[in-house]
């Protein structure tokens, strides 16, 4: 299982339910990724996508206390463990954890790769954040990307590696 999400300097990745940037290159980066494969979300992620739909060509699954008022496509499970099981487990091919900030931290240790788009940038007006992986045991930085410029941002493609699954 992995993760995947854009963060800024200070790890900040969204404000009131959003994301907090816009990069094309990205999301390409993302559909690439994630195509053909299972999405866990919480219920705010579903939310930001365009109309609350769920993402095409994908298997989406939300976590949610409220399963009754979610679109048709998508599949809800009561807890981060319980989606975890819908999806066949974490060992499970093409399995990607795609937020909220609740969401990644409750499952982050069980992924074994985290692809993190690093914008150089800090948002002052951030409220959710990614952990930061810098500081956390078993994470290490495996590779990173050259810095490119989009819509007046610059940022980097960065691949970590939960050591301890990966060892």
């Amino acid at each position: 299982m992995n993760a995947i999400v854009v963060a800024d300097q200070r790890w900040a990745i969204g404000h009131d339910g959003g994301l907090l940037f816009s990069l094309p290159t990205d999301l390409r980066r993302f559909r690439s990724l994630t195509m053909n494969g299972t999405v866990i979300m919480g219920h705010l992620t579903l939310n930001s996508f365009p109309e609350g739909k769920p993402l095409p060509q994908r298997r989406n699954i939300v976590i949610t206390r409220h399963p009754d008022t979610l679109p048709e496509g998508v599949e809800a499970a009561p807890s981060p463990e319980k989606a975890l099981a819908l999806a066949g487990g974490p060992e499970t091919p093409d399995l990607w954890i795609i937020g909220g900030g609740s969401i990644y931290a409750a499952l982050l240790s069980r992924c074994s790769r985290v692809y993190l788009t690093r914008v150089e940038t800090c948002v002052e007006e951030s409220d959710t954040y990614f952990p930061n992986l810098d500081k956390l045991p078993n994470w290490e930085a495996e590779s990173a990307g050259e810095l490119m410029q989009e819509n007046d941002l610059k940022f980097r493609f960065i691949e970590y590696v939960n050591t301890k699954l990966n060892g």
